[in-house]
């Protein structure tokens, strides 16, 4: 690979960040207004309009949510920022998931009325398992209701963090017009039509307010900084630069959440949340070094444009200009024309153009370095996960994992001349979203498309029509259901023998069957050994739990994948000519389906945490119509006149429940699930309601 002479100080300048939320709490709309604030675009987009540059999909600006993490880049204060608008709907979580992983930080939008809402949770929640730090930023501070320290206290409590308030606001609701920056202690004002804050003096009516709050800021800082503390104690107070790297620090190290507010519709608190990512969050320099794997040995790569270049594709998708892999470039350069490997398909590949993207825009580049996100043209082979590294000096990195689909649907085109077009458009859908699954049912032939969610897959089917696609035939959503063990067996005997001339095959084993957990609905999988003596040998008890894991995947109810169990191995022999890794692989899968079918078991379907928010006068009906769905309420508030009712539903009872919402609400309620794991089915699966 050719190097370029970018130094370590411009790396510092970077900034590759996501901005993170609830559906509805202002995410893009935050966006457009940086990429205004900016001067990236000369006109502010509007979500209700369908003019955002990351909503550029039809589906999204039809829809009005965001369905497709999207990158743009801009400049800020001297540093490069590249930003990714991600999902806020709970069925786009992979979309998320596969935007923080490589990403150095993230801005967490919160709604100043609603505070944490269950996707905040669960998105914030994504970023802990990254290690991704965060700043927090209340928007909507001209909403009814808003209240800033309603929402800080929401985000402790339901979030853990340590909030760091370093903001008051000025004006309350509609009036709200500014804010105290309690760091420098002064006020910060937009006005009607103004692009730029004006900076004055504290106002005088907030003055022991400010102060009061900046005195519990600094006493925050000191509890958690050593050095913060040190100059509290010996000067009572802490100085503005102090401070500020305290807060970089605890930003950086996450044992503190900065936090300010704003409302980005209006264009106020823009500028200072674009200097809080420069002055807070990391850069590419700031974040450990890339550990990736190469010939078994662990190996880390520093973000240093002189290093060999390694990559890792987080997203694709095809677009004008072409198929393009957007890439974050952890060490090295990579240049146009540059020939780079994947080490899981060990496959080369021949980079045509790099792009800088800005969603559905592109501006060409001559080579990308050490903390950029782009997107490369020409690398074919590469699917979301890959990784593409300098050939001479290989390394694979950690992929992103996508989570279990939990809906399914069978599709069919609709002319039987379109078959072979319909297999290609799927095989597209799951290239460039992982999280969509498509396999073929043994039993009934059916192609399945499996995915998150209800709008998840109407979002696919929609895309194969937009996109030129063969007319399609979608059947009923299916949900993937689970059998586990409720009462185990001890001490069930198989063996295992085949003679049919030469060498035979034999296997004898013991093996306990027992529940996972004491309640019903525990996942997961639990494999040990307690055969004393060599009675068998260990190469043969790790091919017993392979056999067992081969057993797991049809139970003995109606064929679905068995879980929640733990098999132990408690006896067993061997023969001296017909014993084997295959003999004693094939005993512990027909061994288990046995065990299993003496056991008494039980189905499991998935469920979903649903929070309803609805009119005060619809609570009734729509409690009544949660009850018809098995739903399980736990918990209910009032919200400036409108309830939130917070239940756990059996997946399989939300087909449809939209529909019936807007209904019984007159198109006043709204609803969010998250899925929450499973939970034990009837005996008898009763019919959806619809």
């Amino acid at each position: 690979m050719r190097t370029n002479t970018t130094t370590l100080a411009t790396l510092a300048a970077v900034r590759n960040l996501g901005i993170l939320a609830h559906v509805d709490a202002g995410k893009t709309t935050v966006t457009e207004r940086i990429l205004y604030a900016t001067g990236t675009t000369h006109k502010r987009g509007e979500v209700h309009d369908g003019t955002t540059v990351t909503d550029f999909d039809p589906q999204e600006r039809d829809r009005g949510i965001t369905i497709f993490a999207a990158a743009v880049s801009c400049a800020w204060d001297g540093c490069r920022v590249n930003l990714i608008d991600t999902p806020g709907h709970v069925d786009f979580a992979d979309e998320v998931e596969r935007s923080l992983r490589v990403l150095d930080g993230a801005v967490a939008v919160f709604d100043a009325v609603a505070g944490v809402e269950p996707q905040s949770e669960s998105v914030w929640r994504q970023a802990d398992r990254h290690g991704v730090p965060r700043i927090a930023f209340v928007n909507k501070m001209d909403r009814a209701g808003a209240d800033l320290d309603r929402a800080v206290d929401s985000i402790r409590q339901r979030l853990h963090p340590v909030p760091l308030v370093v903001q008051l606001p000025i004006g309350a609701e509609d009036a709200f017009t500014g804010v105290v920056d309690l760091v420098r202690m002064r006020s910060l004002v937009w006005h009607d039509g103004a692009g730029t804050a004006v900076e004055g003096p504290v106002p005088e009516e907030l003055g022991a307010e400010a102060v009061r709050r900046r005195r519990t800021l600094e006493e925050t800082v000191a509890e958690l900084h050593p050095a913060a503390l040190e100059e509290f104690c010996d000067r009572a107070t802490l100085s503005a630069a102090t401070l500020a790297a305290a807060l970089r620090e605890l930003t950086r190290s996450r044992n503190g959440v900065v936090v300010l507010c704003g409302s980005a519709y209006r264009n106020r608190g823009i500028e200072p949340l674009l200097d809080a990512v420069v002055a807070y969050l990391p850069s590419p320099l700031d974040v450990p070094a890339v550990r990736g794997v190469h010939a078994g040995a662990g190996q880390e790569r520093a973000a240093d444009p002189e290093a060999p270049f390694a990559g890792l594709v987080f997203k694709v998708n095809a677009s004008t200009v072409g198929r393009l892999a957007y890439v974050r470039v952890y060490s090295g350069t990579v240049e146009k024309g540059d020939t780079v490997w994947d080490p899981a398909t060990g496959r080369t590949e021949r980079v045509a153009r790099i792009l800088r993207v800005m969603a559905d825009r592109h501006e060409r580049l001559d080579r990308a370095v050490a903390g950029d996100i782009v997107a490369l043209a020409g690398v074919k082979s590469a699917r979301a996960g890959s990784t593409l590294c300098d050939p001479g000096a290989p390394l694979l990195l950690e992929p992103p994992v996508s989570a279990e689909p939990v809906v399914s649907v069978a599709v069919e085109a609709r002319r039987a001349t379109d078959t072979g077009r319909l297999a290609a458009a799927l095989a597209r859908l799951a290239e460039e979203d992982p999280s969509l699954v498509v396999r073929t049912d043994a039993e009934t032939g059916q192609t399945v498309l499996s995915g998150m969610g209800e709008l998840h897959l109407e979002v696919a089917v929609e895309k194969i029509r937009r996109d030129g696609g063969p007319e399609v035939c979608v059947g009923r959503p299916r949900v993937a259901y689970r059998e586990t063990v409720v009462e185990g067996v001890t001490g069930f005997v198989f063996r295992h023998v085949k003679q049919d001339g030469g060498a035979g095959q034999f296997a004898h084993v013991v093996l306990d069957v027992e529940p996972l957990g004491p309640e019903v609905g525990a996942t997961g999988f639990e494999f040990r050994s307690t055969v004393a003596g060599g009675a068998v040998p260990q190469d043969y008890v790790r091919a017993v739990e392979a056999g067992c894991r081969d057993a797991l995947a049809e139970g003995p109810l109606d064929g679905h994948p068995v879980t929640g169990l733990r098999v132990t191995l408690t006896d067993g022999s061997t023969h001296v000519k017909d014993s084997s890794d295959t003999a004693f692989r094939t005993a512990g899968r027909l061994g288990l389906r046995a065990a299993l079918r003496a056991c008494a078991t039980a189905l499991l379907e998935p469920v979903a945490e649903v929070t309803v928010t609805v009119p005060e006068d619809a609570v009734g009906s729509v409690l009544g119509d949660l009850a018809a769905r098995r739903g399980r309420v736990g918990g209910s508030e009032t919200r400036g006149g409108v309830a939130v009712l917070t239940a756990t539903v059996p997946l399989a009872e939300l087909f449809g429940y939209a529909t019936r919402l807007r209904s019984r609400t007159q198109g006043r309620g709204t609803f969010t699930t998250r899925p929450t794991g499973y939970a034990p089915a009837p005996a008898t699966r009763p019919v959806p309601v619809r």
